[in-house]
Parts: C-alpha cells; structure tokens; sequence
C-alpha cells in the first residue's frame, strides 16, 4: 500500500469504497466502528474521495459522549491526565519552574481553561437555580454578564456593547451586524425580567 501524505490518499488496487452505491477505490480513510484505544488502533472505514467528504460533513466526535465528557475532551489539558514534576504545587522547590513562573500577559494559557469551565458551569448554575429561564440564561451569556446583575450593570454593558458592534463606531464595517442584533435581542428580553432587579 502507498500513501500520498499530501491527499490522505492511500493508493490500493483492492480495497472498494464502503459507500453502498459505489464501486470506485477506498483509498480515504474515515473512522471506523470501533475507536482507538488500549487494545490498539481501531478499526477504519473506506472511502472514495467523494464519499469520505460526505462522511466527514456529518461526522459528529463527540456522538454518544455525556456534557461532562465532551467538556472534559475541549479541555486545553486534555490528554495531560498525569501531572509534570514540572508543574506541580511543590516545584520550584528544587529549581524546577511552576506555571506561575512563566510570563503569560496575554493571560493565554489559564484563560482559555477557564473560560470553558466557567462558561459550562455558569450556564448550568443559572439555569439550575430557577431564578432565570433558559432564554435568559442564553441572553445572559451573549451579554456577557451573570447572575448577580442588576439593571443599572445591564444598561451599562447594553450601551458598552452597542458602541463596540455598532458599524458607525466601526467605520461603517458590517462584520459584527449579527453580534449586535443577539445583543440588543438580549438586552430587549433582559431588561423585562423580574428575576433582573
């Protein structure tokens, strides 16, 4: 068997495409049935070039995974499950650095970590308090606030999000347009909230 790294094309005279209406080469490979893992790689399906791209539009990794276990898979740290000597509360003890010791001022590494974990757990905690409906909750989320705000914090972050999005402040640019109308819908149902006081 040849590969051709470039194409993911793997040149074979024997294998068929598995779509049940094509007879034209497998030389795409797309998962298969059964993943990878301890007992060693999985097993995969093949595919003309045609057929693999339909495959891959409706390919969905995370099918059959619970919200914890798709949170955990887009964790930045995923596949990181033991710790580095590197990185451990006692390090530096012995000249080894800690996180803590790298410049970080675009505030890269611990944001992005936290942003999905605060963002999963600040829905789920809103939405299970019953103070705010699930439309609220999502209002919420494009406004950028939490559960502890008041009226006068919404007017505030309305108008800071208008003056951003709006295309007058941004030389007439359209690109945010979309942007702008989930927040003025936001802030339209926001502020007739009661559980807003």
């Amino acid at each position: 068997m040849r590969s051709t790294k470039f194409h993911g094309r793997h040149e074979t005279e024997e294998r068929v495409c598995e779509h049940p209406t094509c007879t034209n080469a497998g030389e795409f490979r797309a998962p298969g049935y059964r993943p990878n893992g301890f007992d060693g790689p999985g097993e995969w399906r093949w595919f003309c070039l045609d057929h693999v791209r339909e495959f891959n539009a409706g390919y969905d990794w995370f099918e059959g995974m619970s919200a914890e276990e798709i949170l955990r898979a887009q964790s930045p740290a995923a596949g990181w499950r033991t710790e580095s000597p590197s990185f451990s509360p006692k390090a530096a003890v012995d000249g080894m650095p800690r996180w803590a010791d790298f410049d970080d001022p675009l505030d890269a590494i611990s944001a992005r970590a936290g942003g999905i974990r605060s963002r999963a757990e600040r829905e789920a905690r809103m939405a299970m308090s019953g103070r705010f409906s699930k439309e609220e909750v999502e209002a919420l989320e494009a406004m950028g606030l939490g559960s502890d705000t008041d009226k006068r914090r919404l007017r505030r972050r309305y108008s800071e999000l208008v003056r951003r999005y709006h295309p007058d402040r941004n030389g007439g640019d359209r690109q945010h347009e979309a942007r702008l109308g989930r927040v003025v819908e936001a802030y339209q149902l926001l502020r007739k909230s009661r559980a807003i006081g």
